[in-house]
């Protein structure tokens, strides 16, 4: 029977053809396992003091990781669409999402323990086992359908948000209007819609002549390093579950033969209380504040004691008091500017 798409997007006649292996699929997630553990390592050196602790979370970095993300869930959907276009598969699906879901409680049970103020309850294998249920809803869907979910999920994060979804059982869908704090945070919204586009385009793919075209496609000539790129692919579970401990077991280990230097206290307080101040006051405000604190302290000689640990300053009245009198006078200077 012949492969067509009607004018709704729906796929008609896929079930009776039988699809050949596309060798690039497998290489193209062997590249972002690699892209991704670039991007821990870089986490790595940052956690053990090499490179500034923030690099991995600002700028090109954070976009960076984003793609990575991106892709592997775009992945998960144009897999789903491929594998389940002779109908649906419950046995391989249902042994896949076991894997996947027991290796991300794994995952929060290991990072709680590591990172307890930012371990991972809802990563990227989180988000690929939710969005794998999800995604069966639209396999059988108009690929227009499915392509207007997807821009529903991408908008949503910016008008759906509520107090509602600030409570802990609800942090997983993304609406929440305070950010939850973990070292690998993917919510539902928006990280649904690259799913549903790569079950969109899998749909498209599968209606065409691509399949056969593209089933020798990188694995005709076996280049070694097509093939290493191949069998990470068909492995990346395993690849994601154990990668991260080794890279920070080498990092470790070289931080016992090379440590790192000793990073700058009075940098590293500035920087941590314009952070804190930025999201509820101005800049300008931030930084008379932040400079006034730092030379309280000195001043009072607190501050060899506040790096160490050995002042609460929630209940410290001298804090409190270099808090009160710098507040008033970034007030007071912020004012004068404006």
């Amino acid at each position: 029977m012949t492969t067509v798409i009607d004018g709704n997007g729906a796929v008609h006649g896929a079930e009776t053809r039988r699809l050949p292996r596309t060798p690039l699929i497998d290489q193209l997630r062997g590249v972002a396992l690699i892209a991704m553990a670039i991007y821990h390592f870089t986490w790595d050196l940052g956690f053990f003091g090499y490179i500034e602790p923030e690099t991995a979370t600002t700028g090109g970095w954070r976009i960076f990781a984003r793609l990575i993300a991106g892709s592997f869930l775009f992945l998960v959907g144009f897999s789903l669409a491929l594998g389940h276009q002779n109908g649906f598969k419950a046995r391989p699906f249902f042994m896949r999402l076991a894997k996947i879901g027991g290796t991300a409680a794994i995952i929060t049970v290991a990072t709680w323990f590591a990172f307890p103020d930012t371990f991972i309850f809802f990563g990227i294998l989180h988000a690929i086992a939710t969005a794998s249920v999800v995604g069966l809803l639209f396999l059988r869907l108009p690929i227009a359908v499915t392509l207007l979910a997807a821009i529903a999920a991408v908008a949503a994060p910016f008008y759906l948000r509520a107090p509602l979804f600030d409570h802990p059982a609800l942090w997983w869908v993304g609406l929440s209007v305070d950010i939850p704090r973990s070292n690998d945070y993917v919510p539902l919204l928006p990280w649904l819609a690259p799913v549903l586009l790569g079950i969109s385009l899998g749909k498209f793919f599968v209606a065409s002549a691509l399949p056969e075209r593209w089933a020798g496609l990188g694995g005709r000539q076996k280049v070694w390093w097509k093939s290493l790129l191949e069998t990470a692919g068909r492995h990346s579970l395993a690849i994601y579950l154990i990668h991260q401990p080794l890279l920070i077991a080498l990092v470790y280990s070289f931080s016992l033969l090379v440590p790192a230097p000793a990073p700058d206290p009075v940098a590293g307080y500035t920087k941590s209380c314009m952070r804190a101040c930025e999201p509820e006051r101005g800049v300008g405000f931030c930084e008379s504040f932040c400079g006034c604190t730092l030379s309280g302290l000195q001043d009072q000689n607190l501050f060899a004691d506040l790096n160490r640990g050995a002042i609460d300053v929630t209940t410290d009245e001298r804090i409190s008091t270099i808090s009160s009198q710098c507040t008033a006078k970034a007030e007071t200077t912020t004012d004068l500017k404006e």
